[in-house]
């Protein structure tokens, strides 16, 4: 059970060493400015690879899913950023339960965005869980995890790269001895998790009145989805990496130029603006787009 691309190396890893009898992945959706219909990346795999597909739109809620599921009768269900919560006439499915392969160290950053939460909160560290499913959001008792240090210019996408194939790793190492009765789990400590909201497009939005170093790391956790802007000529003017300086000036939301690239000030700081990208334009660099940005510095 998956969805994103971060689901594919697990997938793999199970088609190759293990009976696979279906895949469980959201369904197609509209996606881009033409809003054509994109499946999932475990969708394309198990495609490729003839591996039978469920689409549920609310698995809790369509009882007939429920039924597909319990005639593949599975050993064992995997679960790697599929999407949805497994209601407990699911988990209860399978003999050896529900297995999640959840992108951080829990119980630090449960929930849908624990890749992004790590970034943005200036994360030293961060890693992958496998963990036993339960009832609750990431709550399951722990099988076993492991850790790695976050680049400082690390990126949603590039963590996501990173743990996507700790996770395969972690797991394949995890299932002979899961299944053997060899894994004693540890339970989390409930005082000490947090929680890593779903994050929508809007939270993309750029405020120069915040901090300066929250703001870069939001473009960096927010790089390549949903993505961070600042509105210029009422558009989103789209980020794609930018460096701190600091202060040009004292004035926040000020648009200057430093070293030939756009710059704007924010609060303890000034944000260098190395690539970005105008809507329906490809990715450029600062100093091109000033070329065609006459009106870029306000007073």
């Amino acid at each position: 059970m998956g969805s994103p691309q971060f689901a594919v190396p697990v997938l793999s890893a199970l088609y190759e060493n293990y009976r696979l009898v279906a895949v469980v992945t959201q369904p197609d959706k509209p996606a881009g400015r033409g809003k054509k219909i994109v499946s999932s990346a475990v969708k394309k795999y198990a495609e490729e690879h003839n591996i039978p597909t469920l689409e549920p739109y609310r698995l809790r809620k369509e009882p007939e899913n429920i039924e597909i599921l319990k005639n593949y009768q599975a050993d064992l269900f995997i679960v790697a950023a599929y999407g949805q919560i497994l209601p407990p006439t699911v988990l209860e499915i399978p003999k050896y339960g529900c297995i999640n392969v959840h992108a951080s160290l829990l119980p630090r950053w449960r929930g849908a965005s624990p890749i992004q939460a790590a970034i943005l909160n200036g994360d030293m560290e961060s890693g992958v869980t496998i963990m036993k499913m339960d009832a609750g959001m990431d709550t399951g008792p722990i099988l076993r995890k492991t850790n790695i240090s976050l680049a400082s210019d690390e990126t949603g996408e590039s963590l996501s790269t990173r743990l996507s194939e700790l996770g395969k790793d972690l797991l394949m190492e995890v299932l002979p001895d899961y299944i053997a009765g060899k894994i004693e789990s540890i339970p989390q400590d409930d005082e000490e998790a947090t929680y890593a909201p779903l994050i929508k497009k809007e939270d993309g939005q750029l405020d120069p009145n915040q901090p300066v170093e929250i703001l870069e790391r939001k473009i960096r956790a927010f790089n390549p989805w949903p993505g961070t802007f600042l509105l210029w000529n009422e558009k989103p003017l789209k980020m794609l990496e930018v460096e701190i300086i600091q202060q040009i000036s004292h004035e926040i939301g000020r648009r200057g130029i430093y070293q030939k690239y756009p710059a704007i000030d924010c609060v303890g700081g000034t944000l260098v603006l190395k690539k970005v990208q105008v809507p329906g334009k490809n990715i450029v660099s600062g100093k091109d787009f000033l070329n065609g940005a006459r009106d870029w510095i306000n007073h």
